[in-house]
């Protein structure tokens, strides 16, 4: 961190792959509301190797930013996981939220998992399956039975007890950036999962906080062959982070 981005309350980070379509009102809608809080914030671009403009909207739309700010740019594309990872370790913030391109969760659901961690939590993550959440655009019956059906997977293969994984709006403090990511290592879907299990084996506390959501058509997500593949991913997760502890535990 250099004197410039000190005392940073908040960065966003936003991993994007050709979202030069939804990137800039995003941005516009994130950058606005930034605007109203009372604490310095930064916000964190990653372009996954977009064949589109991604990268040079993001630029434009943050030049006049009076703020830190950072675009990434992967020199090919790697996956959510990895852009999230590179973002995440690259920010600045005493807190990092990394959230999808598309605000499916609005951004205003930060106060809300801000308010988790000052309330003791260690990341705190949103949800469309606790009490209180708000699905006001469902996804196509398909799509969601077989994310119903992953929570459940996930929940008897990882046992974190965590209901929805999935959702892409998640908060952690400093510490937990520097303690969770560097264990990270898969790169596309399943790594929201990865995540919840390595906070968890290292003691750390993680709650859901309820959310609200608006489904997009625009989804890259493959609901039979990237479901098959995040089932198989999770018996991964469990080989290759079951062995880790808390650090007072060593």
């Amino acid at each position: 961190m250099t004197s410039s981005d000190a005392h940073i309350e908040l960065s966003v980070v936003i991993p994007a792959y050709n979202e030069v379509e939804r990137l800039g009102d995003s941005l516009e809608r994130i950058i606005a509301w930034l605007r109203d809080q009372p604490w310095r914030w930064e916000i964190v671009v990653v372009d996954d190797g977009s064949s589109d403009a991604t990268a040079e909207l993001a630029r434009n739309v943050l030049q006049d930013v009076q703020m830190p700010t950072q675009v990434l740019v992967n020199e090919q594309n790697r996956g959510k996981g990895y852009s999230v990872r590179r973002g995440m370790m690259q920010s600045n913030g005493r807190l990092a939220l990394f959230s999808d391109a598309d605000l499916s969760t609005p951004i205003e659901h930060a106060a809300d998992l801000r308010a988790a961690i000052e309330g003791g939590a260690d990341i705190a993550i949103g949800s469309r399956q606790t009490v209180g959440s708000d699905i006001e655009v469902h996804q196509p019956f398909l799509r969601e039975t077989a994310g119903r059906m992953f929570s459940a997977v996930q929940r008897a293969i990882l046992g974190t007890g965590i209901r929805d994984t999935q959702c892409g709006f998640k908060m952690f403090t400093r510490e937990a950036v520097e303690t969770v990511f560097p264990h990270q290592k898969l790169e596309r879907w399943a790594f929201d999962a990865e995540l919840v299990f390595i906070a968890q084996r290292l003691g750390l506390t993680v709650v859901e906080v309820p959310v609200r959501w608006r489904n997009s058509p625009a989804t890259k997500v493959n609901a039979i062959r990237d479901g098959l593949q995040m089932v198989a991913d999770l018996w991964q997760i469990r080989r290759l982070h079951s062995n880790l502890r808390p650090s007072s535990a060593d």
